[in-house]
């Protein structure tokens, strides 16, 4: 693998142009750039036929970035023979490389090609196999100490299966009238999470949680007691993010009858793919999601680099 078959551009347009067939050819696999390209090239749109919005920030670490960075980015696809077999994009300051699947020889071919750049990587994302052999070989150019600092599992919907039994009430649409609710709990959710990040009416548009459509599951009296997030479908997938029961309700079935409710939605509405993100060192979601038919197809990886 020569590290000249890597090609670099900071022009989005450009780099969609040539790699977005590939993106949408593994959809799943594909989520988070296919996401975060996708809103970029709607922030683009709308840019072009409304005022200017206020600058988004980038999310946390395992997301994509919210909005076109005010830094250029650095964006590659790697291509032989005019086809294109993985990319990676960087949005500073953002401080990951975000990788497609590589194998070791084409991981280290990028490795050498970017520190001959005399590009400095803070860290490293990608699917556990491709992080690892990239960190191996960032260290192996530059010196540079790669630690693992979290993983996370992704998963892609199999057959749907409704948990046994369906804790009573039914899935909702977030009504406008309840955003200040539904702010407050994505508030607790990051901080259960450890995200420092503000969320309120000025801030919403700008977070990981601006995007999405939130139903919540009601109780027969019709009161909250869990929520999900979904983002819009792009290349016919669907992710599932986030799910957030309050802590003195969980262990009722309810954070399953959500997930159920916005899996089956997002199969109606025509997806061929629906996943989701689940921390591996939560047993019981990862249990739970694997009950309502979602099955493990790879786990992630993000190294910090000192």
């Amino acid at each position: 693998m020569r590290s000249d078959d890597w090609y670099l551009t900071d022009d989005i347009d450009q780099f969609l142009g040539r790699t977005w067939e590939f993106l949408c050819s593994r959809p799943a696999l594909h989520t988070t750039a296919l996401t975060t390209f996708e809103k970029l090239r709607t922030i683009e749109t709308a840019t072009t036929t409304a005022p200017p919005a206020a600058a988004i920030p980038t999310t946390p670490a395992t997301h994509a970035p919210a909005a076109a960075p005010a830094h250029a980015p650095v964006l590659g696809r790697l291509e032989r023979s005019g086809e294109v077999g993985a990319v990676f994009y960087r949005f500073a300051p953002q401080n990951l490389l975000s990788l497609t699947p590589l194998t070791p020889e084409q991981a280290d071919a990028l490795a050498a090609h970017l520190a001959a750049l005399g590009h400095r990587l803070p860290g490293v994302s990608a699917e556990h196999g491709t992080a690892a052999a990239f960190a191996e070989a960032w260290q192996r150019h530059t010196g540079a100490t790669p630690t693992l600092r979290t993983s996370i599992n992704l998963y892609r919907l199999g057959t749907l299966t409704p948990p046994e039994p369906v804790p009573a009430g039914r899935g909702r649409l977030v009504g406008a009238e309840e955003h200040e609710h539904l702010m407050s709990w994505c508030r607790e959710l990051a901080k259960d999470l450890g995200e420092d990040v503000t969320i309120n009416a000025d801030t919403w548009a700008g977070t990981r949680f601006g995007e999405k459509r939130y139903t919540y599951w009601v109780t027969p009296d019709d009161t909250s007691v869990s929520l999900a997030g979904v983002n819009p479908m792009v290349a016919g997938h669907v992710r599932v993010d986030p799910v957030y029961t309050p802590a003195h309700l969980r262990g009722r079935g309810y954070a399953g009858a959500v997930t159920v409710a916005v899996s089956r939605a997002a199969l109606d509405a025509g997806a061929t793919d629906v996943v989701l993100y689940a921390d591996p060192n939560n047993a019981t979601s990862n249990a739970l999601y694997q009950r309502i038919g979602y099955r493990l197809i790879a786990d992630w990886g993000v190294y910090d680099f000192a």
